[in-house]
């Protein structure tokens, strides 16, 4: 894979070809910026004749017609300032939709890894903040830019046309607004880079407070995570300051420059020699035309800050997009596996930390049988089930289903094969039915999702809700109770009829009562499936073909739960001790 070029000028080449795509209305927008900026030049051209033959000379009818050309300036102006500015906004507004959304997609395909090395409130903010200020960058700084040095080229032309020897002197401004582009811009990319990574912390610890609201209450965090705000809005808000402040400075330094040109102008055009071959019509639109650069160069150096704003945002979004997606080699594609599946001397370990979390792990489950991992907080249960849809890629040996390595069944057959219930339920802001019949489920029939639900005896709570299976169930489920919304979550696995069953943790969340229901319906749904379960209560263990024992990510020992029991080893220890009350979980 050839080197990715983050240099500003890389970067900016390849935001160049998000916008080519829509070079039309690109080009209007140039084409609308450029006569406006010519109108204003045109303008000021008008000044000299107003004075020299209209006061001057007392030409009243010549004062009626530049009055007419006066008119027809304004209206193409106005022309060019709508179409320029809609031009630039709608080629802008596309292009950061597209970023946004191939950010997106590029979220929904990375790796696992990927997002334990990221928090959610950085990735939400890079997708919200950091699209934002490309959007800065490819509209208003490209506006601004373009419409700016067409303007100060314009009033050039004027200058020129008036008197070449005193525009010389405007020439003078050039060399010191380069030198402040050049030095400010990188120091306004370094600071914008940081200004995000900021924002990405206060999105981070936002989210953490918002989402952990009734800890924070009951273990009266509040103070704390105040303090914690605090700081890195603090440093925000420094950020943002040093930024002004770069800014200020440079296009202070532009104003004085400028300044001093026009002090040179004054003192050299009212030379007794200048006087006699300078118009009164003449020094007067030259002076408004050299006073008009200036505002165009101060901006100059404020589209630089958007520009570089936008530069760092876009980098941070590229090197996310040119992140290595989840692999996908495979070539088998299958409608249905049986469903054995058999491990050979696994071993895992997270790239993050590069600590062993599964070690020569070699176990078989038979189709249609049901294993229970079982183990203290650490063992490696929850990663040895997260190995089967591939959300990890283990280091050494094998996993085979049906007699093939997991690797040769196409990403999205492999994911087919296999449902999943988690302790921590996944819900989305919709309906429902619409929460039950997800993705790929989305074509089920009403009879199927109603079947589902009775199955996964939701629809005793399902039909209390104002709206039944239309109900909206709010933001991840909170409308809804935690055994609520874990019958949904079963009600889903249900539904897509997998060969291959996960339950982690899967009834953790219920009451007894509820336990004892959803447990026949999942002892009814496991018999014809091969299920892996983590432990959670004993009335899923007890029932199970075979428990193995995980310790610090090594089998200790498997069998059944009366063979594991009559041997009074490390599962009658667990039994005795933690399986009487809660299960764990990694």
């Amino acid at each position: 894979m050839p080197a990715v070029d983050y240099t500003p000028r890389g970067v900016y080449a390849r935001l160049w070809t998000y916008t080519r795509k829509y070079f039309w209305m690109f080009l209007l927008g140039i084409v609308g910026v450029s006569l406006d900026a010519a109108m204003q030049a045109v303008f000021i051209k008008f000044i000299e004749p107003l004075i020299d033959r209209v006061f001057v000379e007392k030409d009243a009818a010549f004062g009626m017609i530049l009055a007419g050309g006066v008119l027809v300036v304004i209206l193409l102006r106005v022309i060019g300032h709508f179409a320029g500015i809609y031009g630039m906004e709608w080629t802008g507004r596309r292009v950061v939709a597209d970023l946004r959304k191939q950010l997106f997609d590029a979220y929904l395909q990375l790796p696992a890894r990927f997002f334990d090395r990221h928090s959610p409130g950085q990735l939400i903010s890079k997708l919200a903040y950091n699209s934002e200020q490309v959007a800065q960058a490819v509209t208003n700084a490209i506006v601004s830019a373009i419409r700016d040095i067409m303007l100060v080229f314009y009033l050039l032309i004027v200058m020129l046309s008036l008197n070449a020897k005193l525009t010389a002197i405007m020439l003078m401004l050039v060399p010191a607004v380069a030198l402040v582009v050049t030095i400010v811009s990188r120091k306004f990319r370094k600071i914008s880079r940081r200004i995000q990574d900021s924002m990405g912390d206060v999105s981070h610890v936002t989210e953490e407070a918002v989402a952990g609201h009734r800890v924070v209450k009951v273990f009266q965090g509040q103070k704390s995570e105040s303090e914690r705000f605090g700081r890195v809005n603090e440093t925000t808000r420094r950020l943002h300051m040093r930024l002004i402040a770069t800014h200020l400075l440079s296009s202070s330094l532009v104003q004085v420059s400028a300044g001093l040109a026009l002090v040179a102008l004054m003192v050299i055009a009212t030379r007794p020699g200048m006087l006699e071959v300078i118009t009164a019509g003449t020094f007067t639109s030259l002076f408004f035309a050299m006073v008009a650069t200036i505002p165009p160069l101060k901006r100059l150096t404020t589209v630089q800050t958007q520009m570089q704003k936008g530069i760092a945002a876009a980098e941070s979004l590229f090197r996310i997009m040119d992140s290595d997606f989840e692999q996908d080699s495979g070539e088998i594609s299958v409608d249905r596996v049986n469903g054995h599946i058999e491990f050979r001397d696994v071993s895992f370990r997270y790239e993050s930390s590069g600590q062993e979390v599964l070690r020569q792990v070699s176990f078989h489950i038979p189709v249609g049988s049901t294993t229970a991992l079982v183990g203290h907080s650490g063992s490696g249960k929850t990663t040895l089930a997260g190995l089967l849809p591939r959300f990890y890629q283990y280091s050494e040996g094998s996993i085979l289903l049906d007699g093939q390595e997991l690797s040769d069944y196409r990403l999205e057959d492999l994911r087919r094969q296999i449902a999943l219930v988690s302790q921590d339920v996944v819900l989305f802001n919709d309906t429902v039915a619409g929460n039950i019949a997800y993705g790929a489920l989305a074509g089920a029939t009403r009879d199927q999702i109603t079947a589902a639900a009775r199955a996964a005896h939701a629809m005793e709570f399902i039909e209390q809700l104002p709206d039944g299976l239309d109900t909206e169930v709010g933001e991840n489920g909170t409308l809804l109770s935690g055994g609520q919304r874990q019958r949904l979550a079963i009600a889903r696995a249900l539904l897509k009829d997998a060969p291959v069953l996960i339950l982690d943790e899967a009834t953790s969340a219920l009451d007894s009562t509820s336990e004892k229901a959803i447990q026949q319906a999942l002892e009814e749904v496991m018999k014809s499936r091969t299920t892996l379960v983590i432990a959670h209560r004993l009335s899923t263990i007890e029932n199970a073909d075979q428990v193995i024992v995980l310790d610090r990510g090594r089998i200790l020992e498997s069998g059944t739960h009366d063979e594991l029991l009559a041997s009074g080893g490390a599962y009658a220890l667990l039994y005795r001790t933690q399986f009487s009350g809660n299960g764990d979980k990694d």
